[in-house]
């Protein structure tokens, strides 16, 4: 897949949502799995064609499980983008210090936390994610089906206490297009060596969004749809 297709899609959400002004410096949250290198070379094309002047650096967060971010670095040095590889005892602290049964909240919960402190750092005011279309959707579902409430991350979130704003630049933009990009593209993945990876709760809700696609074609569309349609969010209010 060409680029000038996602680029349309990641200049809309930038656009509608006032991701990115001059000045900015943002740091890419990069795992090494598709979305962020999709997401670290989209950027740097973004870069060279927008009017705003802004400055980006790669940051990969080594969880010491024995992660190797080379390929990162050269496509990082290919696309001219600032890259550091910041060490951490994530892994340790999850599986063997920890033990939790459940690892995926606590492990995004110190990822969060060390990746805002690794940005500020840096000397960034901006925090660049991959999260996309399909991730939006999925949070949406889990958080009905699990929490009981309507409720899923925005495209642009200041986070007060760090003094630094997150940015989802990708929201606008399919999973599946994010596939066909990096395969086209002959990018190089970073095997992910966590022993919970394709064993969760999002894994079941991606799967089912995939199987209901099947019996309503535009049920994908119609949820992301949902997320900005303010105007017509009825939900209940009790009297008191």
């Amino acid at each position: 897949m060409d680029y000038k297709k996602l680029i349309k899609k990641f200049k809309r959400a930038i656009e509608d949502f006032n991701l990115i002004e001059d000045g900015d410096k943002i740091a890419i949250g990069i795992s090494g799995g598709k979305d962020s290198l999709t997401l670290l070379y989209l950027l740097s094309i973004y870069k060279k064609i927008s009017p705003k002047e802004f400055d980006l650096v790669g940051i990969s967060l080594d969880p010491g499980n024995g992660c190797d971010f080379s390929s990162v670095s050269i496509l990082s040095k290919k696309l001219n983008v600032e890259y550091h590889i910041i060490p951490t005892d994530i892994s340790n602290i999850v599986f063997n210090i920890k033990k939790e049964k459940n690892p995926c909240s606590l492990c995004a919960k110190l990822r969060r936390g060390m990746l805002n402190s690794s940005a500020k750092n840096l000397n960034c005011n901006k925090i660049a994610l991959g999260h996309h279309k399909n991730d939006a959707i999925e949070t949406l579902l889990m958080s009905m089906f699990y929490e009981g409430r309507i409720n899923c991350f925005t495209p642009k979130t200041y986070l007060s206490r760090m003094d630094i704003t997150v940015i989802r630049p990708m929201v606008y933009i399919d999973e599946n297009e994010i596939k066909s990009f990096v395969k086209d593209n002959d990018i190089e993945i970073v095997k992910n060596p966590c022993p919970a990876d394709g064993k969760t709760k999002r894994q079941f809700i991606k799967d089912l969004t995939y199987n209901l696609k099947t019996e309503i074609p535009d049920v994908q569309i119609n949820l992301l749809k949902s997320l900005t349609n303010i105007e017509q969010l009825n939900i209940w209010h009790k009297e008191k």
